[in-house]
C-alpha cells in the first residue's frame, strides 16, 4: 500500500539571494513550491479539457477518449501523489462521460472499453508512485539546501546593519545553486582597537574552500579583539591558514580598520582593491602601495606587508567586493564588469542611512546581473560601508 507524505514547506530553501534565472532553476528542483496548487494542476486540467474538446468536436465517428491516458503522466510532473489521484479521478469521470457520448458501452465494445479503463487506472497508480518519489527527492534536496544555508549563516555570521561607527549593506551569492555556500567571506567587528573588517576570497570552491573560509573567519574573530595592530591580526590569520587550511589553498584578503577620528587603515593580501566613492560620485580605486601575496603564501615572500591610511568621512562610501564581481563577464561579448565606471552613479550619496545604503547595494547588484544576463559563474560578494558620524 502506498503511503503518501507531504514534505514540510519549512524545508524549502531561502533563495532570495540568487539571480532570477538561477532562482527559477532552484525552485523547479524543489518541486515548484513557489506555485500554488491551482497553477501546478493547470497542465493536467488543460489536458483533460483538450481531450474532451477533441472528442466532442469530431463527433461519434471518431473515438478519441483513450487519449485521456496522457493525463496521469502530465499530472505526475507537477503534482503530489494525492494531487495526481485527485486530478485523475476528474479525468476518469470525463473518460466515462466521453464513452457514453461515443456510445461505446454496447456489449460488443465492452472488451475494448474495459482495456482502456484498466490502462487508465494502472497509469494513474504508477504516476502517483512516480510523483511520490519525486516529492521525496525534492524534500531531500530542500533539506540539504537548508542545512547548507544554515552552515553559511553560521560561518559568515552576518553582522547587523550598524557595527560601531559603520553602516553596512551586503549582497552575497554562491556560484553553486545546490550548496548556497561558497568561498567568499566577510566579517565586521567592533573591537577595543577600532571597528575592523575583513573581506576574503578562497581559491576554488567546494568543501575545501568552505573549510579554509572557516579557518580565516575563526582566526579573525579571535585576533581582531586581541591584537593591537592590523598587521598583527593578519599575521595571526596567516599562521592559522598555514596550520589548518588544506594543502594548496590560499585566500586573498583585505583588512580594514576604522577609528573614531575618521581615519581608515587598510591592509591588502592579493585581494581586489576597494573603491572609495565620494559624496559627489567621484570614484577612487584604493591601490595598495605595497601589494602582498594572499594568506597561506606568506612563507614564499620575504619581508612584511605594509598597511596604508585613507580618509573616510561621513557621506563617503567604501565599496568592498570579491573577484566574482569584477571578473563577471558580459553575456555574449565576454567583457568584464566595469565596477569602477558603474559604481559612482549607483552609490553616490547613499551613505546617509542604512536604508539608502541597502538600496544602493541592491542597485549595484542588479546592474551586475544585467551585465551578465542574470547568471554568475563565480561566488560574488558586494559590501558597502559608510560612517554614522
Amino acid at each position: 500500500m502506498l503511503r503518501f507524505r507531504r514534505p514540510s514547506p519549512l524545508l524549502a530553501p531561502d533563495l532570495r539571494g540568487l539571480p532570477r534565472a538561477r532562482r527559477r532553476t532552484a525552485l523547479a528542483a524543489v518541486d515548484l513550491r513557489d506555485l500554488s496548487w491551482r497553477r501546478r494542476a493547470t497542465p493536467a486540467v488543460l489536458a483533460i479539457l483538450g481531450v474532451c474538446i477533441a472528442d466532442l468536436s469530431t463527433g461519434r465517428e471518431r473515438y478519441l477518449a483513450p487519449l485521456m491516458t496522457v493525463v496521469p503522466s502530465i499530472a505526475a510532473l507537477t503534482l503530489s501523489a494525492i494531487g495526481v489521484l485527485g486530478v485523475c479521478t476528474v479525468g476518469l469521470a470525463a473518460l466515462i462521460g466521453l464513452n457514453r457520448y461515443d456510445q461505446v458501452t454496447a456489449v460488443h465494445d465492452q472488451r475494448f472499453l474495459f482495456g482502456s479503463m484498466i490502462t487508465y487506472a494502472a497509469l494513474t497508480l504508477f504516476s502517483a508512485y512516480v510523483a511520490e518519489i519525486r516529492m521525496r527527492r525534492a524534500a531531500a534536496f530542500a533539506a540539504v539546501s537548508s542545512v547548507a544555508e544554515a552552515a553559511q549563516r553560521a560561518l559568515l555570521h552576518r553582522p547587523g546593519p550598524e557595527v560601531g561607527p559603520l553602516r553596512l549593506a551586503v549582497r552575497y551569492a554562491s556560484a553553486a545553486d545546490e550548496a548556497r555556500i561558497g568561498g567568499d567571506l566577510y566579517s565586521v567587528l567592533d573591537t577595543p582597537h577600532g571597528t575592523r573588517a575583513v573581506v576574503g576570497d578562497v581559491r576554488g570552491k567546494g568543501l575545501d574552500a568552505v573549510q579554509t573560509a572557516a579557518v580565516v573567519l575563526g582566526a579573525f574573530r579571535e585576533a581582531a579583539y586581541d591584537e593591537p595592530s592590523l598587521r598583527q591580526v593578519a599575521a595571526r590569520i596567516e599562521a592559522s591558514v598555514e596550520r589548518h587550511a588544506p594543502d594548496g589553498e590560499f585566500t586573498t584578503a583585505l583588512f580594514v580598520e576604522v577609528r573614531g577620528s575618521g581615519a581608515m587603515e587598510l591592509l591588502q593580501y592579493g585581494h581586489v582593491p576597494p573603491l572609495w566613492v565620494g559624496l559627489d560620485g567621484s570614484v577612487t580605486v584604493l591601490e595598495a602601495p605595497d601589494p602582498w601575496v594572499p594568506l597561506g603564501l606568506g612563507r614564499l615572500a620575504p619581508g612584511q606587508p605594509q598597511s596604508w591610511d585613507q580618509r573616510f568621512a561621513a557621506g563617503d562610501v567604501l565599496v568592498l567586493c570579491t573577484d566574482g564581481v569584477v571578473e563577471a563577464r558580459r553575456k555574449g561579448s565576454g567583457e568584464f564588469y566595469p565596477l569602477d565606471q558603474r559604481v559612482g552613479g549607483l552609490v553616490a550619496g547613499a551613505g546617509g542611512s542604512v536604508a539608502e545604503l541597502d538600496d544602493a547595494v541592491g542597485r549595484l547588484y542588479a546592474d551586475l546581473l544585467a551585465h551578465t544576463g542574470g547568471e554568475l559563474n563565480d561566488d560574488a560578494l558586494l559590501l558597502l560601508v559608510s560612517r554614522t558620524d
